[in-house]
């Protein structure tokens, strides 16, 4: 079993870090730049940055921000938002980011994941799939766009294949039924897409209590355990959730 990886996420919104809870009710977080640094000083092994704004706002990720939050940590640094060309994932990476998280862009156009990967690989394309439970839906989860407002009549775990298929690296799916509520991960839609595919998964939404990351590992498959708000208002520390998983016998 390959370690498991702890990927705080700063979600973007004014050049802030916020949190809100089902992708509303946003707060405020602090400063990404000072986030970033502590994280990584924390022992997190990757970081996640998403410009949650920029889809509904019609526009590209803030590079400005990619620019500053790269350049105080050495850990990989995933970035997504507004992501919809491969101009836009030259751009990105150019910045300073290690790998690109595409999500609307990607349900809109598919050939994108697969131009992407061919041309920048695979471990640099990551697509994020925002699901919400529907009975009508073979899966039982619709797949949501634009930041969580549009569904799309479409299965996300059968989504989730096709990105695999089209040469996607990482799938990093995120229930909104769970989001921000730290009542713990969707534990159902994350095995129900580890199951899916065979790439690494990074389990997202939800996560309030150390028990809450050893059950996404464990119950839902997932390789990258991301969060937020416990991390954002301090309730639980990297190193700790570390120490939970590696005394359960997971290699970390």
């Amino acid at each position: 079993m390959e370690p498991i990886k702890i990927m705080p996420c700063l979600d973007m919104k004014n050049g802030r870090v916020v949190k809100g809870v089902h992708f509303v009710d946003i707060r405020d977080a602090g400063d990404p730049v000072e986030n970033a640094a502590f994280y990584q000083a924390e022992g997190a092994d990757e970081l996640a940055m998403l410009d949650i704004a920029a889809t509904l706002e019609n526009r590209k990720t803030r590079l400005e921000w990619v620019k500053k939050v790269s350049s105080v940590i050495t850990i990989p640094l995933t970035v997504g938002g507004g992501i919809g060309s491969l101009e836009d994932i030259e751009m990105v990476l150019s910045a300073g980011a290690s790998n690109v998280s595409m999500n609307s862009a990607a349900v809109k156009n598919p050939p994108l994941v697969e131009q992407a990967a061919k041309k920048f690989g695979s471990d640099r394309i990551t697509v994020a799939i925002d699901a919400k439970r529907n009975a009508a839906m073979p899966s039982g989860f619709e797949l949501v766009v634009s930041g969580g407002t549009l569904p799309v009549a479409k299965d996300a775990v059968d989504w989730a294949r096709q990105c695999q298929e089209l040469g996607a690296g990482v799938i990093l799916p995120t229930s909104m039924d769970g989001d921000g509520t730290k009542a713990g991960y969707d534990i159902p839609y994350t095995k129900a897409i580890s199951s899916a595919v065979t790439l690494p998964v990074v389990a997202s939404g939800g996560a309030g209590k150390l028990e809450d990351f050893y059950e996404a590992v464990v119950e839902g498959g997932a390789s990258v355990l991301l969060a937020a708000s416990v991390f954002h208002f301090r309730l639980l520390k990297i190193q700790d959730v570390k120490q939970y998983l590696k005394d359960r016998g997971l290699p970390v």
